[in-house]
């Protein structure tokens, strides 16, 4: 199939969204209300996007369980994002959680209720009251299944506002005009293959997380960072890419989440000793530290000959002490993962568990507005006019080094809001549209075309086993010099090894394996992405662990990387320090 530029099919809207996640459909929200039309492109149905995963919660200082207030919140952020995250971004997060909450519940979320009516609050890790004293019980949870019962909600409300969507269609390349506007993307219908350039005001990237560079990992299928690598191609950089989560209780082998809620419930891991290790570890949060800690000392345990099971290679986490009532009302889901998955019921038996990727802490550089933004010279930053990021694709920064759990629902809502927002001002003052890059719907097509290619040579499969397990095997939860030099000359002959790459020949090509070729594209430069900056940070600050730097370095290293694809070139940004209106929480040594 060719495509020529003039018989492509346009479509205009004020306001283009990519990816239907929470962050997409909050601001799609927004945005409609305010009467803008708007286009939501998911590249499957919107209910399937990757935020109905999200088990545990979504945390704000409602003190509806134990007191609590935002600046409490704000404080736990900063320490767990191992003081790399923006704290005016922070502040705002946290003031705007109980808002949030509240209205989503207007909205139709059914969270969970206490016995008085109010919702229900679960203790969740690294949470305290008082700036790093007692347990807080922050997170507001909809049994286990808070994303899912948020992204329905947030879906439904949307059709009543009359959000056009466009279901299964993949994003293959933003458009930008000389002057650095963005106008737009090219979009591909993957049932039919066909192109359709959509024309926007303002575009707005909502992809989600890059799990799936990772062979064990919690996430979906579809999430290979699309946005982040249309945003690398685009020239814009990709902002802290070796932080990635890890975490702590994945169903050993498997990978599937059990949700940090099950200790916030009253569970806790043991060692083939059945010794309550986490003491050891983080004498006051114990099961509760942040997900950095505790993934770290169950890798220890297990490295240590302390594992559980034939080969020592997990932990377990205990839940059968909990009661009946209290994992069925409290826990459902994860009890049917557990039965469905491994065969056994937590009720009355242990579960193994073992870190899995989790999380995407890095992504597209934005400011608290949504606004992607580039920097300029002497600290400065300036935004690209049109376009926008959220959720676990962008990097606020709000979660640092590391995110607290519970954090990820609250981001992407409370920035979801804020970058509609900024559109609808920015919507005031760019009534029409710009006239569109011919050249730049040229290279997109382009890019589309390489893919018609059929052969016998290495296939997608293939080449994406082989990033998986090189990612997981030199870029890991520890991490030292020698071995992450191994990873980048793995991943660079894998992105060399990617020219080679064919589709299989076939009498009919189905469109679903050019998506999973776009798709790997988009999964080696972010690979790229990753291990260049990991081996650059000489230094151990949340979820990358390095060896031979154990100890955190503020001097050297209290700045955000940013790193750029063409010329595989690095740059650095200072961390904003400053909050909007509180004092600054300075760095201290992290203990839990």
């Amino acid at each position: 199939m060719s495509y020529g530029d003039s018989s492509i099919p346009r479509r205009r809207f004020d306001s283009l969204v990519i990816g239907a996640g929470g962050g997409g459909l909050r601001a799609a929200l927004q945005l409609a209300q305010a009467e803008a039309n708007v286009a939501v492109v998911s590249k499957v149905f919107p209910t399937r996007s990757h935020t109905v995963a999200a088990q545990g919660g979504m945390n704000a200082a409602l003190a509806n369980v134990l007191p609590d207030n935002w600046h409490w919140h704000m404080y736990d952020t900063v320490k767990g994002s191992d003081y790399l995250g923006d704290q005016d971004a922070i502040e705002y997060m946290c003031r705007a959680a109980s808002h949030l909450v509240v209205e989503l519940d207007h909205i139709g979320v059914p969270f969970s209720r206490l016995d008085n009516g109010k919702i229900y609050q679960r203790p969740f890790g690294g949470q305290s009251q008082n700036f790093g004293g007692e347990q807080a019980a922050r997170t507001c949870a909809a049994a286990d299944r808070t994303g899912h019962a948020i992204l329905h909600s947030l879906y439904q409300q949307n059709i009543r506002a009359k959000t056009h969507f466009f279901d299964e269609f993949f994003a293959i390349d933003l458009i930008k005009d000389e002057e650095g506007y963005v106008l737009g993307a090219l979009v591909l219908e993957i049932e039919t293959g066909e192109p359709i350039l959509i024309e926007a005001k303002t575009t707005l990237l909502a992809t989600g997380g890059v799990g799936q560079l990772f062979r064990t990992n919690t996430n979906a299928r579809i999430n290979t960072g699309d946005g982040l690598a249309m945003a690398l191609r685009a020239g814009i950089p990709a902002q802290d890419m070796e932080f990635f989560q890890f975490h702590p209780t994945g169903i050993a082998g498997k990978g599937m989440l059990i949700t940090e809620g099950a200790r916030g419930e009253g569970g806790y891991l043991l060692n083939n000793d059945g010794e309550r290790f986490m003491e050891r570890y983080a004498p006051n949060a114990k099961d509760l530290a942040s997900r950095d800690v505790v993934s770290r000392a169950i890798y220890l345990e297990v490295r240590e000959g302390r594992g559980c099971g034939p080969q020592g290679g997990y932990v377990h986490l205990k839940l059968d002490h909990l009661g009946t009532e209290v994992i069925k009302k409290r826990l459902p889901g994860i009890r049917d993962t557990i039965m469905t998955f491994l065969g056994i019921d937590p009720v009355e038996s242990l579960i193994p568990v073992y870190p899995t990727t989790h999380y995407t802490m890095g992504g597209i550089p934005t400011n608290r507005f949504g606004q992607v933004v580039v920097p300029l010279q002497q600290s400065a930053e300036e935004p690209i006019p049109g376009l926008y990021a959220v959720g676990e694709c962008a990097c606020v920064s709000v979660h640092g080094a590391n995110r607290l759990g519970g954090n990820s629902l609250l981001d992407i809502v409370v920035f979801g809001r804020a970058a509609g927002n900024h559109i609808i001002d920015f919507l005031k003052e760019n009534r029409h549209h710009r006239a569109m890059n011919q050249e730049g719907v040229a290279l997109a097509l382009e890019r589309l075309a390489r893919w018609e290619k059929r052969g016998d040579g290495e296939s997608v499969d293939e080449l994406r086993q082989a990033l998986q397990s090189a990612m997981e095997e030199y870029c890991g939860v520890f991490r030292q010099e020698d071995v992450l030099q191994q990873g980048v000359d793995k991943v660079l002959e894998i992105e060399r090894r990617l020219a080679d790459v064919t589709l299989k020949d076939q009498s009919k090509l189905f469109n679903t394996a050019r998506i999973e070729a776009l798709e790997l594209e988009n999964l080696v430069d972010i690979g790229v992405a990753t291990v260049v900056s990991a081996l650059a940070r000489k230094e151990s600050r949340g979820a990358h662990s390095r060896t031979d730097y154990p100890e955190r370095d503020d001097e050297h290293w209290m700045k955000h990387t940013l790193f750029y694809k063409e010329g595989r070139k690095l740059d650095y940004k200072p961390v904003r320090t400053k909050p909007i209106s509180v004092d600054s929480f300075p760095p201290k040594k992290r203990v839990y």
